[in-house]
């Protein structure tokens, strides 16, 4: 594994200053979010991949929202972390920055980053069955399953599910973006979850993983730091914004 010193060495030579934080569910853990795959990763001794799928909402839609509203309330009481804020920030002083996010908690845009690539939707929208229309609910809902309001039919979450094809300008834009980086920062995220986690092949310049476990894309990138996103991000942030300064 490499060193945050060895990090922070390679941006001071590269200099970079088009930016693209790749994340997953690493980098909201520290605002206390559980993910799919670790220790809280079972609601009511179902696992995630047995209801975020259109079977299981065809089968049962309530209790699919059951547990995708137990999840927004999760989220709507969680905080970001600092890991968000330097993203943030380094987007406020590079406009060129992209953040490629497979999360669907919308912490990025609370942590006040507006360039998001949301891979796999996210999870305060509400998308109708019947006219395909999205719109924002992210207050508590009245009642589950939710309908819409217009013409009465079945509102599921505007997310992908297992299954379901991610959306292709979703995929074009963060690939796009990754090729133009110079800088990949690739934080949180298992590597193990396509089409998604393919788009770190895109990057031809410096790429640096955060992540306190090694990854499926540990190998790929430049330089691997075994830290968490609170951790590590913070200071590689700082050590890009020092560069342009200099």
């Amino acid at each position: 594994m490499s060193s945050i010193v060895e990090a922070v060495h390679a941006i001071r030579e590269r200099r970079p200053r088009r930016v693209v934080a790749f994340t997953g569910a690493g980098v909201s853990a520290e605002s206390g979010i559980p993910t799919f795959r670790g220790a809280g990763g079972l609601w009511r001794n179902f696992r995630a991949e047995d209801l975020a799928t259109p079977d299981a909402f065809r089968r049962d839609p309530k209790l699919v929202w059951e547990w995708y509203e137990w999840r927004r309330g999760l989220i709507r009481d969680a905080r970001p972390n600092a890991a968000h804020e330097a993203i943030a920030r380094l987007e406020h002083a590079l406009p060129e920055t992209v953040v490629v996010t497979q999360n669907v908690d919308g912490l990025h845009a609370r942590g006040g980053s507006r360039n998001v690539i949301e891979l796999h939707g996210n999870i305060h929208r509400v998308r109708c069955m019947r006219e395909g229309t999205t719109e924002l609910r992210d207050a508590p809902l009245p009642s589950i399953p939710p309908y819409c309001a217009t013409c009465g039919s079945l509102l599921r979450p505007d997310v992908v599910w297992f299954g379901e094809m991610l959306s292709e300008q979703a995929l074009a834009d963060a690939a796009s973006a990754i090729r133009r980086a110079d800088l990949l920062l690739v934080i949180g995220t298992s590597g193990v979850v396509f089409p998604a986690a393919a788009l770190v092949t895109h990057c031809s310049g410096l790429s640096i993983e955060i992540n306190p476990q090694s990854s499926g894309l540990s190998s790929t990138c430049s330089l691997a730091l075994a830290e968490t996103a609170a951790t590590a991000t913070p200071l590689l942030v700082d050590a890009i914004l020092e560069v342009q300064r200099d």
